[in-house]
C-alpha cells in the first residue's frame, strides 16, 4: 500500500514538473516572438546613409563588402586596387566578417545579380534589397545571438522560472542592439552572440569550447578585445588554481591549441603571404584616424571640451596616453579575476573591462557602448536597477546618431517599452535596498559623512537621470542650437552619458571587490 502511494506521488511530481517545463518553454517562445516582432518593426524604418550619396552609410558599407568579396580574389580584399577603392568603404574588419559578407553575397547574387555587380552596384537602394539586407540581420540573430541569450537566461541566472523568463524578455528587448543592427544597420549580434556563446560555455565548464567561441568573436570584430582580458584572466586563473603541474597545465594546453587552431583556420587564406597579414592588421587597427572622431561619451571627447588634447599632444602621445590609461583602468579588475576565478567575478570583470576600453581606449565609436551593454545585460537578474539605468543611458548616448539616421520614433517607442517592462517585470524599484544594490563599499569610502540612506539616494538619482534624458531628447529634436555652437546638443548628450558611464565603472569595480552574493545557486568556479 505504501509503495502504491509513493509511486503515485512520484508520478504526480513528474507530471507537474513536466507541465511547468512546458509552460516555461511556451513563455520562452512568446518572448522570442516578441523580440522578433520588435526587431522587424524597427527594420521597417530608415537606415544609415539612406539616399545620401556619395558615401551613403553603414548600410552601403555592408552591401559593398558583399560586392567586393564576391567579385574579387581573397588576396585583393584588403588591398587598394583599381577594383577595390579602400577609400570607399574598404574592408576594415577581420576575416570572419569578410566570409560572412561572401555568404550573403552568394545568396544576393542568386536573387538579383545587380545587388553585387562590381562597380555598378554602388549605392544600390530598392525595397527588395532592403528586405534582403534586413533579413540577413534577422537570420544571423536567430542563429547565433538569440539562442545564446535564451540558454544563458534559463541556465545561468538565479531565481524562479518566472524571473528567468522575465530576464530573458528584457534581455531580448534591449533597444541599443536592435536600433543599431535593425535601424542604423550592422551585424553586431554576430560578434556579441559568439562572445555570449563563449560566456555560456565557460559558465557550464566547457572552457575549450568557450575559447573557440570567443576566438571566433574576435575574428569577426576586433572590438571584442574589450572582452579579451576577462576571458584570458578567468581561464588562466582557473588553470593556476587547478595546478600548473597537473590538470591545470593540460587544460591550458588544450585552450592554447584551440585558440591557435581557430585563428589559423580564419586567417588561412592570408598566411602564405606576409604582406597580406601586415595589410590586414593595418586595416583592422587604423591608428591614423586619431584619438576620437565624433562626439563620443568617453573620457577623451569629454575632456577635450576643457583641454584641447588633440591640439596639445602629438598623435603618438595620444596613442601612448590612451594605451596607458586603458591598461591602468582595467588592471585592478583583471588582477581580482586572476586571483579569484569565479563566474561571478568573471561577469563583473567583463563589465569593467569593456567600460575601461570604452572610456579610455583609442578611437572609440558611439556604437561601441554595445560591447559594454552585453555584459551588463548578464547582470539584469542580479542588479536590476543599476543595469536598467545603465542600459537606458547607453541607448541615450547614441541619440545623435539615431537622429541622423531618422530613427527618432523607434528610439522613443523601444526605449519607453524597455524602461517600463524591465522595471516592472524585474521589480527593480520594489526590491531596492542597500544590500541588494551592494552599496556597502560606499559607506566605507564615505565614513566621514553622516550615514545616508544610499538606496533612497540611488532611486532619486535614477528618477532625475531619466527625466534629464527625456528633457535632453526633446531639446535635441525641437530646439535649434546657436550658430556659434552647432554641436551643442550632441556634446551635452555625450557629456551627460560620460558622467553616468564613469560612475557605473566605479560602481561595478567596487562591487567586484566586495563579497559575492550569498545565493545557493550562485555559479562558482567550475
Amino acid at each position: 500500500m505504501f509503495s502504491f502511494f509513493s509511486s503515485s506521488s512520484s508520478v504526480k511530481s513528474t507530471y507537474f514538473l513536466h507541465l511547468e517545463n512546458m509552460q516555461t518553454w511556451s513563455l520562452v517562445t512568446i518572448c522570442i516572438l516578441l523580440g522578433v516582432i520588435v526587431r522587424w518593426g524597427v527594420s521597417l524604418n530608415s537606415y544609415s546613409g539612406a539616399g545620401k550619396p556619395p558615401m551613403f552609410g553603414d548600410y552601403e558599407a555592408q552591401r559593398h563588402w558583399q560586392e567586393v568579396t564576391y567579385n574579387l580574389p581573397v588576396n585583393e580584399w584588403y588591398f587598394n586596387t583599381t577594383d577595390n577603392d579602400l577609400n570607399y568603404w574598404g574592408l576594415d574588419y577581420p576575416p570572419l566578417t569578410a566570409y560572412h559578407s561572401l555568404i550573403c553575397a552568394h545568396i544576393a547574387n542568386i536573387i538579383n545579380p545587380e545587388w553585387v555587380r562590381l562597380h555598378k552596384s554602388r549605392g544600390y537602394e530598392s525595397a527588395a534589397h532592403k528586405l534582403f539586407m534586413r533579413a540577413t540581420v534577422l537570420v544571423s540573430d536567430l542563429l547565433i545571438y538569440i539562442p545564446a541569450v535564451v540558454l544563458y537566461c534559463l541556465y545561468l541566472t538565479d531565481g524562479s522560472s518566472k524571473r528567468k523568463v522575465c530576464t530573458l524578455l528584457c534581455f531580448l528587448l534591449y533597444p541599443g542592439l536592435i536600433l543599431i543592427d535593425y535601424g542604423h544597420f550592422q551585424y553586431n549580434a554576430v560578434s556579441l552572440g559568439l562572445a555570449l556563446w563563449g560566456v555560456l560555455s565557460l559558465g557550464v565548464g566547457q572552457d575549450v569550447l568557450g575559447s573557440m567561441a570567443f576566438s571566433l568573436a574576435l575574428n569577426y570584430k576586433q572590438m571584442e578585445l574589450y572582452h579579451a582580458l576577462p576571458f584570458f584572466c578567468y581561464l588562466l586563473g582557473k588553470c593556476v588554481k587547478m595546478g600548473l603541474m597537473g590538470r591545470g597545465l593540460f587544460l591550458l594546453l588544450r585552450i592554447a591549441v584551440m585558440v591557435l587552431a581557430t585563428f589559423g583556420l580564419c586567417w588561412l587564406p592570408f598566411l602564405s603571404d606576409p604582406s597580406q597579414i601586415s595589410q590586414l592588421v593595418r586595416r583592422i587597427f587604423p591608428l591614423a584616424r586619431g584619438l576620437f572622431e565624433d562626439k563620443v561619451a568617453n573620457t577623451w571627447c569629454s575632456l577635450n571640451t576643457l583641454i584641447k588634447i588633440k591640439t596639445i599632444l602629438s598623435s603618438d602621445m595620444q596613442l601612448y596616453l590612451s594605451l596607458a590609461s586603458t591598461f591602468l583602468a582595467v588592471l585592478p579588475s583583471s588582477i581580482r579575476l586572476l586571483t579569484k576565478p569565479t563566474f561571478w567575478q568573471y561577469k563583473l570583470a567583463l563589465v569593467n573591462s569593456s567600460l575601461a576600453f570604452f572610456l579610455f581606449s583609442f578611437h572609440v565609436h558611439e556604437k561601441s557602448i554595445l560591447l559594454a551593454a552585453l555584459p551588463v545585460c548578464l547582470l539584469l537578474s542580479d542588479l536590476p536597477l543599476i543595469t536598467i539605468w545603465f542600459l537606458q543611458v547607453s541607448i541615450f548616448s547614441m541619440l545623435p546618431l539615431l537622429l541622423k539616421d531618422g530613427l527618432l520614433v523607434p528610439y522613443i517607442v523601444t526605449s519607453l517599452a524597455f524602461l517600463y517592462f524591465s522595471v516592472y517585470l524585474l521589480s527593480a524599484l520594489e526590491h531596492c535596498s542597500e544590500d541588494s544594490l551592494r552599496l556597502g563599499g560606499y559607506h566605507k569610502m564615505l565614513f566621514f559623512l553622516p550615514r545616508l540612506d544610499l538606496a533612497c539616494v540611488v532611486r532619486w538619482k535614477f528618477y532625475i537621470s531619466i527625466a534629464a534624458m527625456a528633457g535632453l531628447s526633446v531639446m535635441s529634436v525641437v530646439l535649434v542650437p546657436p550658430p556659434q555652437l552647432p554641436d551643442l546638443f550632441p556634446l551635452l548628450v555625450s557629456t551627460f552619458a560620460f558622467v553616468h558611464f564613469l560612475g557605473t565603472f566605479m560602481y561595478f569595480n567596487m562591487v567586484q571587490f566586495s563579497q559575492p552574493p550569498r545565493r545557493k545557486s550562485q555559479k562558482k568556479s567550475n
